[in-house]
Order: structure tokens, then sequence, then C-alpha cells
């Protein structure tokens, strides 16, 4: 039979408006190539093939063919596993990008290779010294103050480093939590990108439900979600709802549309939801999940929750202070005389037993700051999880050893400062007749105005001092051999001379001086600064390594998912010029059929005339 007489119009019709469509398409892409974020676009296409005509003229049996093209439906082109792969590596690169932002503070305290700090602080104190061991020179007035200033700049050292420590710390919590600042810390990202995303949800679904692609809404969020992958880890699943998820009465599959006699009618196209979860680790070591944003759940903030967090530090009148993250104040720790003890508390969505609407759950989830290196929620990998690291591990503590953090260098500080008071007091004490005058101590806590030489272990970095009868005058250095009589000899120069060359390990015993309790892991006073900066040149060498392995894994799944999603300007001028050539062919289609036409209109019928 003859088709009808403008089928063929349409269908070529069909081939022009589609591949228009497709060089739109091109254009919008190679326009966007530079844009952040932008996943290449497609045009979904079908064949029309009516196999159900409405015609009681055609045969059933012929072959459905040349009805056209049918647009579908402009679509991005992405790869969900790579979106995987991308997330989980940008949580490594996170939190070893984060641990390098705080090791970097530290090498500003700690390396001393290149300025003049503590470390040669302890050797001019030794200079000093062997200047000072001629008998002719103990007890002079000149000498002593000359030491005394050696100390003192010590002691202002050992106070600045635990100062810039405690400022590092600071500045860790400031990026946590940005309150009362100019930068908003990552508690305020996180629950700012969990608003976003929640907000996206409804207006992407919405607007395909109306019918529009809401293709950049979707790129959007995916910029989003990666942001948020860096920071915590998630999980992101893409799902029907419940009334449209293929499953009908009674379990059984619903994958079509019926019409009321029962018929077929169409294929279920339903936009899909999103689902964000945190995957973390519990306190018995267990593998959990807590859902940050589901779908479109509810209005308003309902499919979506938050971050909170909360600092506690002790004062120096022993009173506490807390801040939360919701408070308008700044954390400020500079005063505190305690590690600030910081815990965190997502708040995730509330669960409903769908068997009884009635029964809800609210699922939180806490990390709280660790007790005596007690067992607590954390994550694998994520910026949040480097920052908490550093302010909670203190290296030793079993539990908490795996990493080194500012406690553990604020510990070494406070070692070395206590130690060096500790020696150079009992020694100054011992050079006094019968080594019994208790006053006569060098070194104290210069917050304390009632320091004793019996309550050294109160010195730590951030407080030693000089003590303040050596400022007054009413304190020298011993020029008594606590053994005899002589009021004037050189013993004690002589011990503390000793006493700076030394190695320690659970105390000292050499020729002078017998120190106990005194542990510099093998080091003097000038090696141990040596050996604590070794240890976090160290850190900050193999984190540095692993960050730019992290890094590159990354930038390769980068260049995976811009091969699969991003615009290459080869391969779309390839692809324009493949649809203006189906563009011309189509046109010519419709001059052809144009000929046709005229053929049966004016040439047909003639015979017999």
């Amino acid at each position: 039979m003859v088709r009808a007489t403008f089928a063929g119009y349409t269908t070529a019709l069909s081939a022009l408006q589609a591949n228009q469509k497709r060089l739109d398409i091109a254009g919008q892409n190679l326009s966007n190539m530079n844009t952040p974020g932008y996943t290449r676009q497609q045009l979904k296409v079908s064949s029309v093939n009516y196999t159900n005509p409405i015609s009681h003229y055609m045969n059933d049996t012929q072959a459905v063919v040349g009805y056209g093209v049918s647009m579908d439906a402009v679509t991005q082109i992405r790869d969900p596993y790579l979106d995987a792969q991308y997330r989980n590596q940008i949580q490594k690169s996170g939190y070893t990008d984060s641990m390098q932002t705080a090791l970097d503070r530290l090498s500003k305290i700690f390396d001393e290779s290149q300025i003049t700090g503590i470390r040669n602080a302890f050797n001019d104190i030794q200079t000093t010294l062997t200047n000072m061991q001629d008998l002719g020179k103990v007890g002079d007035a000149i000498y002593d103050s000359e030491l005394r200033n050696r100390m003192q700049a010590l002691t202002n050292l050992l106070n600045n480093a635990s100062r810039d420590l405690t400022t590092a710390e600071q500045d860790e919590l400031r990026k946590l939590d940005g309150t009362g600042v100019n930068e908003m810390g990552d508690v305020q990202n996180i629950n700012n990108i969990l608003q976003q995303v929640g907000k996206l949800n409804r207006e992407i679904k919405n607007g395909q439900i109306a019918g529009m692609d809401c293709l950049e809404l979707m790129d959007e969020r995916n910029l989003l979600l990666d942001e948020l992958a860096s920071y915590i880890p998630i999980e992101v699943t893409y799902y029907k709802d419940a009334a449209h998820d293929g499953i009908g009465p009674n379990g059984k599959a619903e994958e079509y549309y019926l019409d009321g006699h029962g018929n077929v009618v169409g294929r279920r196209d339903w936009p899909d939801d999103l689902r964000v979860e945190m995957v973390y680790t519990d306190a018995q070591g267990v593998t959990q999940k807590l859902t940050l944003v589901e779908g479109t759940r509810g209005t308003d903030h309902d499919n979506y929750g938050q971050l909170e967090m909360s600092v506690t530090t002790t004062n120096k009148d022993g009173s506490t202070s807390t801040w939360n993250s919701g408070d308008k104040t700044a954390i400020n720790i500079m005063d505190s005389t305690t590690p600030p003890e910081v815990s965190l508390k997502f708040t995730g969505l509330t669960t409903y037993d769908p068997t009884d609407p009635t029964a809800q759950t609210t699922s939180d989830v806490e990390f709280l700051h660790p007790t005596n290196g007690a067992a607590n929620a954390h994550f694998a990998d994520g910026s949040v999880q480097a920052s908490l690291d550093m302010l909670w591990k203190d290296g030793e503590t079993a539990g908490i050893a795996d990493v080194r953090g500012y406690e553990f260098y604020r510990n070494q500080l406070d070692t070395l400062a206590q130690a060096f008071a500790k020696v150079m007091n009992q020694i100054n004490v011992q050079g006094t007749a019968n080594g019994a005058d208790k006053t006569q101590f060098l070194l104290a806590n210069k917050d304390n105005p009632n320091f004793t030489y019996d309550d050294f272990g109160e010195i730590t970095a951030a407080n030693i001092g000089i003590s303040q009868g050596w400022i007054n005058g009413s304190v020298h250095v011993s020029n008594t051999d606590s053994t005899s009589t002589d009021a004037n000899n050189n013993d004690t120069i002589l011990r503390m001379l000793e006493a700076m060359q030394a190695s320690y390990s659970n105390g000292y015993h050499g020729k002078y001086i017998d120190i106990d309790d005194v542990d510099l892991k093998n080091n003097s006073f000038a090696e141990y600064m040596n050996y604590t900066s070794t240890i976090m040149a160290n850190d900050s060498y193999t984190n540095a390594q692993k960050l730019k392995t992290n890094v590159t894994v990354l930038n390769g799944i980068q260049n995976s998912r811009d091969s699969v999603s991003g615009v290459s300007l080869d391969e779309e001028a390839s692809n324009m010029m493949m649809y203006i050539s189906a563009y011309n062919a189509a046109s010519r289609l419709m001059t052809t059929l144009d000929e046709a036409l005229n053929t049966l209109i004016n040439n047909t019928g003639l015979v017999g005339r």
C-alpha cells in the first residue's frame, strides 16, 4: 500500500529537529567546557515505531518502520562508579591535606634548622657555665647575672613555643568552627552543604516532574557532594520514592502504568530521589551509617540533618568554660590551663516504623573527646577527622597513640622544661651548706608567687621562669660544697656543666650529679629538641608523601571521570560534523520526498488520456 501522503515529511522533520537539538547541545557543551562541575550533556532519542496503530486499513503484518525519531530527554553522561571512587579518594586527600596544614603550623615552632631557638639557648647556657668554672670567677656577680640572662632567654623561648602551640590549636578549632571569625569553619560548611543538598533535592525533583531536565541543578548538587566528601565519609544513593518504586501491593512488581481495563499504556518514569549517608565506625569498631539527607521527605528542614560542636576548657581559677557552635562568641583557649575537650554531635533524620506511623526514632551520633584513650566513634578519613586527631591524640596513650597531635608536642616541651628546672634547682640546692637550703632554687613557676622547691611538678613550658629570689638578688648560683665548709668552690658549676652534657633516661648518675626520675629518651637537653624536631619532620615527611600519593590517585580518578563526563573539544567538533551531515541528509530526504510527491500528483494517472 502507499503510505500516508505527508508521513515522510514528518519523519524528515523529526530528523531535522533531533539533529538541530544535538547541535544546540554540542554548543552548550563547548560553551561550558571550562565551567566548574559541568557535566557533558547528550540527547536521548528513540525510534518512533507505532506498535498499536489506530487505522483499520493498516496491515499489522507490514514492517513498522519509517516513522522518525523521538527526542525523549536531554541527559548527563556520568558514571556513578567513578563518582563513588572519587568521593572515597577525596576523603583520604582531605585527611592528609588537613593533617599537613597542622604539621606545617608545628614546623614553625619546632624546626630550628635556620633560626636561633631553644637548642641554641641551651648551648649558650653551657658556654656561660664553661666560662664560670674558673675559681676566680666563682661568686662573681657579673657572671651570675650573665647565667641568669641566658636562662631567662631560654625560659622566654619555652614560653613562646608553648604559646605558639596553643595558637596552633586555636587555629585548628577555628578551622572546625568559624563562629566569631570572618571565615566559616568545617561545621558551618557541612551544615550549609546539607541544607543546600536538601533544597536542591526538592527543586530538581519538582522540576523533573514538571518536565524540565534540571541538569545544571544536578551539576551544582554533585559539586556540593564532592565537597562534603572531603570533610566526612559519605555514601550517595539514588532511589524511587515509595509510590513509584516499582513495587506494587503484596510485593508484586509494578513497572507499568495500566489503564482502567488493565492494559499497559506506558512504562513508569519517575524522578529519582537522593540519599546521603555518613559512614563512621562506632565505639565497638562496627561500621555504621547515619542518614544526613533523605530525598524530598517532609517540608523545610525535614529532609536533612545537622552538625554541632562543643569545646570545654579549664580556666586558671579552676572553673570551666564551654563553647557551642550555635554561640555567637568565638572560641578562645589562649588562657586555658588544660587542652580543649572537643566533641561533635551529628543529628540525623527521624526514622519511622512503617508498621507503626506513630513510632519514630531520632538517630544522633556523638564523637566525644576520648578519656584515657577510651574507644570512641570516629571516621576513616576526611578533614574533620584530621582536625580531631590533631586535637585529641597525644601519640602515647593507648588507644589514641596512632597520631602525634598537638598534645604530644606540648608534652615534649613540658617534659623538657620540667626536667631542666628540676635538675638545675636540685644542683643549686645541693651546692648550699650541707645541701639543705631549699630556698636557693633558680627556676620556678612564674604564675605561682608561692612556688617552692618541692613544687617542681607544676612547671610547664608555658609557666617556667626565673625564680623571684634570683631576680631580686636573694638567690645566687651556689659556691659552697655541700660536703665541706668551703665557701668558694666551683662544684656547682661543674655539676651544672655535667648536667648540660648528660643524656637522661630514667635519671642520670654521673661523676658529680645523681638525678632520678628524669627521662629525655636518652638525650641531653639540647639533643631533646633535636629529637622532637626530628619526630615532627618525620611526621611531616611521611604525611606529605601520603598526600602526594592521594592527590595523584585522586587526579587519576578525576581524569577518568572527565573522560566520561567532561567536555572534549575534539569530540564535540567531531560530533558537530556528524550532526550537520545528518541534518543535511534529512534536508535531502525532504527534498526527495517532495520530488516523489510531485511525481505522484502530477505524473500518475496519465495513461489513456
